[in-house]
């Protein structure tokens, strides 16, 4: 090939190269345009989005403004979704505020019981938030439960006296809780309640109102004390009548010291408080005559009861058992036989296997109950005539063992818990011949405690009279107590009620004011 054939080829090759270089740079200016077109398209479909989000978020500023106007919640607004940075803010705010409560891991109680009473919206306070322009990402919940410290307002009523055509009209004085007295009964119940529901003595009471911005003299506070008691003599009275005719009962007596005045000053001493529980444990009356244990105070109190009796073995309730009560059946407290074999279990290992024996008795007990699952009285007599004999005859023969020991001491514990059982064998075994008695004196025993709060707290009754006040108010708080009723919303219904009633108002009108009757009204 020539050197002029040579150039005119690599001519050609360069023609086509340029023309090739021409038509790319055309189609690139084609993309060019296309390109620019669709990037204002979206600029424009940006800029229309951007002004419907901030048209939103007016709207929103708006409603959340008129809802702290009216007082009312707005309707939820649809938000766009979080992006992933207000997603990370939103739990990192939610873990401070976890942080924040603590209390160490546990889960906390809400508190069901208590009333919600106002819902109130906490919206951010820091200067550089702006609410036109923040977009609310969520809401949170935080709940204080609010103290409100109790204290006595003094409300003066201004009685309007008229004259018209030789007729005095004026307006009604309104109710007090007593006769001449300037206290409401919301007082006085408050009184009770902390006096006889708490066991706390009067000066602490007193003391207690006084930090409360209200002077309350100790002297008052016993006056107060001794109206209410006078007031609840008739509610004393149908609870013991109620007690009295029900026919299975619980009798059992503690000591409370009492104030005397002697020549030579003041003294004191043991004065014994005897209860009863009835109407299927559910009532319960307590006796104070003279601070006597003398067997003629329950002996007395007793003798119109037709029914079944329990207690432990104190002589005075032994006589309930004997020919002069044949309308009375007494039967044992298995506590008591218990007690006497676990105290003697250190120094004899007998004791042991009959103390085991007696437990046996609770586990089979313990395997039913009346009212659950429909099991009914019946059904448990049923049972505790299938379990208990086989029981208490191997008790029987361990008695007669331990019995026939030449190395039992007359006055060692073992002894004692033997001759204690033997004494009570009848009373023991007549348990179970019922379905609804309880295998133990417990519950009045339970219930007698608050005595022995009282004897800590108050240490004494300031004199007889006054045991025998407390006596009467110990019967109807007791009683409220053992229906779990709000002691302050019931002595307040029961004085309010009561006190327009005439000091001989039947018992019979009371009965549904007991405790075990008594409703909460709603005006209360």
């Amino acid at each position: 090939m020539t050197k002029d054939q040579i150039i005119d080829m690599l001519m050609a090759q360069l023609d086509a190269l340029t023309r090739q270089l021409e038509e790319s740079n055309r189609q690139n200016s084609v993309l060019t345009s296309q390109v620019a077109a669709l990037t204002a398209e979206v600029a424009a479909l940006r800029a229309a989005l951007e002004g419907k989000e901030a048209e939103a978020e007016r709207q929103k500023a708006v409603n959340r403004g008129l809802s702290a106007i009216i007082g009312k919640g707005s309707e939820r607004q649809a938000s766009p979704p979080l992006t992933a940075e207000e997603r990370g803010a939103l739990e990192k705010a939610r873990a401070a505020a976890r942080k924040a409560r603590g209390n160490n891991g546990s889960r906390r109680s809400p508190h069901a019981e208590v009333e919600e009473v106002e819902r109130v919206e906490v919206y951010p306070d820091d200067p550089l938030f702006d609410s036109f322009s923040a977009r609310e990402v969520g809401v949170r919940e935080a709940v204080r439960y609010v103290y409100e410290r109790a204290r006595v307002r003094k409300i003066v009523y201004r009685i309007h006296v008229y004259s018209q055509d030789g007729t005095i009209y004026e307006g009604a004085t309104p109710p007090s809780a007593f006769l001449n007295s300037s206290y409401d009964a919301t007082l006085v119940a408050e009184l009770l309640r902390l006096r006889f529901g708490l066991s706390l003595p009067v000066e602490r009471i007193a003391g207690m109102f006084r930090e409360q911005g209200f002077e309350l003299g100790r002297q008052t506070a016993h006056g107060l004390i001794a109206r209410a008691s006078a007031l609840m003599e008739r509610m004393r009275g149908a609870i013991r009548q109620a007690v009295l005719s029900s026919d299975y009962a619980r009798a059992d007596e503690t000591y409370h010291r009492v104030l005397l005045a002697s020549s030579g000053g003041t003294g004191s001493r043991k004065g014994y408080v005897w209860s009863v529980v009835g109407a299927g444990g559910r009532l319960m009356y307590v006796i104070y005559d003279g601070g006597s244990r003398r067997q003629e105070v329950i002996t007395g109190e007793m003798g119109a009861f037709r029914g079944t009796l329990q207690s432990d073995a104190y002589r005075a309730y032994r006589t309930l058992q004997g020919d002069g009560f044949p309308d009375i059946t007494r039967i044992a407290c298995l506590q008591h036989v218990k007690r006497k074999f676990r105290d003697a279990m250190d120094s004899d290992p007998a004791a042991g296997r009959i103390y085991g024996l007696l437990n046996r008795l609770y586990q089979e007990e313990h395997k039913h109950k009346v009212g659950r699952q429909g099991w009914t009285v019946e059904d448990n007599l049923r049972w505790r005539q299938q379990y208990a004999p086989p029981i208490l005859l191997e008790i029987q023969a361990e008695l007669e063992a331990q019995r026939a020991r030449a190395d039992l001491t007359p006055k060692s514990p073992m002894a004692a818990a033997v001759n204690y059982l033997d004494d009570e064998w009848e009373a023991v075994c007549g348990i179970f011949s019922r379905g609804d008695t309880d295998l133990d004196n417990n519950l009045v025993e339970r219930m007698q405690r608050y005595f022995a709060l009282s004897r800590h707290s108050s240490l004494f009754f300031g004199s007889h009279k006054g045991a025998e006040r407390a006596a009467v108010i110990y019967t109807v708080a007791l009683s409220a107590k053992m229906n779990g009723l709000d002691l302050y919303e019931y002595f307040l219904d029961i004085i309010n009620t009561t006190a327009k009633w005439p000091p001989n108002t039947p018992l019979e009108k009371y009965r549904d004011l007991l405790p075990d009757r008594w409703k909460p009204r709603k005006s209360l």
